[in-house]
């Protein structure tokens, strides 16, 4: 898609100032910005690469004074490049039809302009609704229900009864409801396994990366909440509940019957234990154990987690922890010392 500056403007809803007729192709970096592209200044001190910028246009902050290129201001000069990304690079979609060699039940429902790629499966009384994307390869069971314009990418499984919301995109290798990790011991010692009958629900606009996997519940409900983004590598065991617009980065694992709460983080390779509440608005540092309930607000660090201000001073004083204990050994020897001598 090629846009002028005027044009590009008007579709982010912001002033330009310039030659507006200017023509855009494209959005890249300040340092690697050539003819046609769009760059931004989100801080002043990037203002010395934007000097010497080789892009047609910026989007800078209201206040920034610069008129060797025409410009857009915003308020939020990197809020306005994320959307000029997206009009200048939509996601490829491809042209609605089911392919000749995709398997679909006779009892499933497809609505209008749906694409199903090569090879794909979709079970008896699955529904798909209007405007999504099945990509090639993808397995949907039985009573799947997926909403209006949601995609889902090649070798993800989509398991029997999981239902998907509206606008939802499922990256590559996705297993969404297979059996939660459930066993007992037998009298005999063997492990036997408990059903999982309950289902996964994901709600609308959630994101979720490839590699990841979200188990069906024990009884009831799998939930990730409308909003949600979760990263590759993530595991979501079974009758957890994802709050709005949580976000779980790469590696993290939750374990069984845990909730973790609306617009809360969770850094990369965290793990949360079984039967945990983590409140809302909770920043979960990376590598984290997180072994009890952490209350609204809290900002924690560490295995097992503290306080993030507490993890801070230990690590102050780790360091020093081993030249501690020799003087704590050298003063004990002193004091035994002392003790032996008479009067």
């Amino acid at each position: 898609m090629h846009l002028t500056v005027k044009e590009l403007a008007e579709r982010l809803g912001c002033p330009f100032e310039g030659d507006g007729t200017v023509v855009l192709k494209g959005v890249a970096s300040l340092e690697k910005a050539g003819r046609g592209d769009l760059v931004y200044l989100a801080k002043a001190k990037f203002r010395q690469p934007l000097e010497k910028t080789g892009a047609s246009a910026a989007i800078i902050p209201p206040a920034e004074k610069f008129d060797r290129i025409p410009v857009i201001r915003a308020d939020d000069p990197h809020r306005a490049f994320v959307g000029a990304a997206a009009l200048f690079h939509p996601p490829y979609r491809p042209e609605p039809g089911i392919h000749a060699t995709a398997v679909v039940a006779p009892s499933a429902k497809i609505g209008e302009r749906v694409s199903i790629g090569a090879f794909c499966v979709v079970g008896e009384e699955a529904e798909i609704g209007t405007g999504a994307v099945i990509f090639p390869l993808v397995t949907i069971y039985p009573g799947v229900k997926i909403g209006a314009d949601s995609i889902v990418h090649s070798n993800s499984a989509l398991r029997e009864g999981v239902r998907i919301g509206r606008r939802v995109v499922i990256h590559n290798g996705v297993v969404i409801g297979a059996d939660g990790f459930g066993y007992i011991r037998a009298e005999d010692g063997r492990q036997t396994k408990v059903p999982q009958v309950g289902t996964v629900v994901i709600e609308d606009d959630v994101e979720i990366g490839p590699n990841t996997t979200i188990d069906r519940a024990v009884l009831g409900e799998t939930i990730v909440r409308k909003g949600a983004k979760i990263d590759a590598l993530v595991m979501v065991a079974h009758s957890v509940e994802i709050g709005e617009n949580a976000i779980l980065a790469a590696q993290s694992g939750i374990a069984g019957s845990s909730k973790v709460g609306r617009n809360t983080i969770l850094s990369g390779q965290v793990g949360i234990a079984d039967h945990v509440e983590v409140g809302d608005e909770v920043i979960i540092a990376a590598k984290s154990g997180v072994t009890k309930n952490i209350p609204s607000g809290s900002f924690v660090a560490g295995i097992p987690h503290l306080d993030i201000r507490d993890w801070r001073k230990f690590w102050v004083v780790a360091p020093q922890l081993y030249d501690i204990v020799k003087d704590f050994k050298k003063l004990r020897a002193r004091i035994e010392e002392l003790e032996k001598k008479p009067g």
